[in-house]
């Protein structure tokens, strides 16, 4: 029997050893080609730029060097006065160039610079252009898509053990683009707005749920017709410290008996304590055995947030509201946020997005960038068996990371 021994490292390593990888490859095809014959001669362009190396018919050819003044502006290969093949050079702002030169146009090779090495495709005026990877001084690490020296397009990051994985934009990035399947895990989350809507009131058909649009109000990528499982459902229950929803009792039994995984959440305010809030929640909802984590809907305005005392004051509540309902249910809460909170006052408050469930509200065509279980992804969605409009949720993951979130979270 044989016996393996398994090496691993750190994610700095492994794009270092990429990095090293591909800079030795470059380094050996230059030492491959330091070797030449033929006489070295000189010859001057203009006043201030020289060549020396092998001439034809008076044009560089082979291997030579053009400066200009004192500096080396390129060393390696021409073919007919071109810089053509494997070379060297420096640009006018210092930065060092080896790699691959086809009719006087850099195209791929590396690039060192004070803020750290790129390894890549380039275009006519020697920007990153293509392909690429490029790590920096501090270890962060990007391999992907660029167009003029800026990340654009399909990528992966890496810094410090943070990945990302999706499109940039001019440098910034801007999400993981999904592709919507009858594969991926769809849950909805109701109140008393699916059964009253203007002076109408409407019940729910358990039997027919299944959704049937995901939302006009951004663009999405759908694969086949949108027929999905519901798969998951949470039903608003309270709101501040008195307000409830009338309709949670029926449809948290009703989902219940149709099979569906279901949970309770509750409307956060600004105008009471979490104490109380977490209170009122807990007398007026349900938490059996199986159902989902309670759900903290967290929604407050920038003018809400000052008038309570700011956000230290804000974070503050949550906690109590957060680590009140836990206690009791014997489950982590999940926290609802937009991804402009998680942008906006999230930093504040590490310790929540550390230590709780993320479930995030962005209605665009990008998955969320933060770390999370569930994406609202549009609030105008289509459920057969529901009048009007829906809250239209996904799992971030497939069936199997869904059967492991339920044997890890539910209630026990």
């Amino acid at each position: 029997m044989k016996h393996t021994t398994k090496m691993t490292c750190c994610p700095s390593c492994r794009t270092s050893l990429v990095l090293v990888a591909l800079s030795l490859c470059v380094l050996f095809l230059f030492n491959a080609c330091t070797v030449h014959s033929g006489d070295v001669r000189t010859k001057r362009l203009s006043d201030s730029t020289v060549y020396t190396g092998q001439l034809v018919d008076g044009r560089p050819e082979g291997w030579g060097v053009l400066m200009q003044g004192d500096s080396v502006v390129y060393e390696g290969q021409w073919v007919r006065g071109l810089r053509q093949g494997k070379g060297r050079a420096a640009d006018s702002i210092g930065r060092r160039i080896e790699g691959y030169w086809k009719a006087d146009t850099l195209v791929r090779g590396k690039r060192t610079d004070a803020g750290g090495v790129y390894v890549g495709l380039f275009d006519r005026q020697q920007r990153a252009s293509g392909h690429g990877a490029y790590i920096d001084s501090l270890q962060r690490y990007y391999e992907g898509h660029w167009e003029r020296d800026k990340r654009n397009g399909f990528g992966f990051s890496s810094e410090s053990r943070y990945f990302r994985v999706g499109e940039w934009k001019n440098n910034v990035y801007k999400g993981e683009r999904l592709n919507y399947t009858s594969e991926r895990i769809y849950g909805i989350d109701i109140s008393k707005h699916q059964h009253v809507i203007g002076r109408h009131r409407y019940g729910i058909d358990w039997d027919r749920l299944r959704i049937s649009h995901l939302g006009s109000l951004s663009k999405k990528n759908v694969s086949g017709k949108v027929d999905y499982k519901v798969s998951f459902i949470f039903i608003k229950s309270t709101e501040g410290r008195t307000v409830r929803n009338a309709y949670y009792a029926g449809d948290y039994e009703a989902a219940r008996a149709h099979g569906f995984p279901v949970g309770s959440y509750h409307f956060f305010t600004t105008s009471s304590t979490g104490a109380q809030q977490a209170a009122h929640f807990l007398r007026h909802s349900h938490f059996r055995k199986g159902d989902l984590p309670p759900v903290l809907d967290l929604e407050p305005t920038s003018s809400m947030i000052r008038k309570m005392g700011g956000t230290a004051a804000l974070f503050r509540e949550v906690r109590v509201w957060l680590r009140t309902v836990e206690r009791r249910v014997g489950v982590r809460p999940i926290l609802y946020i937009s991804q402009i909170f998680v942008n906006r006052y999230l930093p504040s408050a590490p310790d929540l997005k550390e230590n709780y469930p993320v479930w995030i509200a962005r209605y665009g065509e990008y998955k969320p960038d933060v770390k999370l279980w569930i994406w609202q992804l549009a609030p105008d969605g289509r459920v057969r068996g529901i009048h009007g409009t829906v809250d239209i949720n996904v799992f971030n993951g497939y069936q199997t990371e869904f059967q492991q979130f339920l044997d890890k979270e539910r209630i026990k």
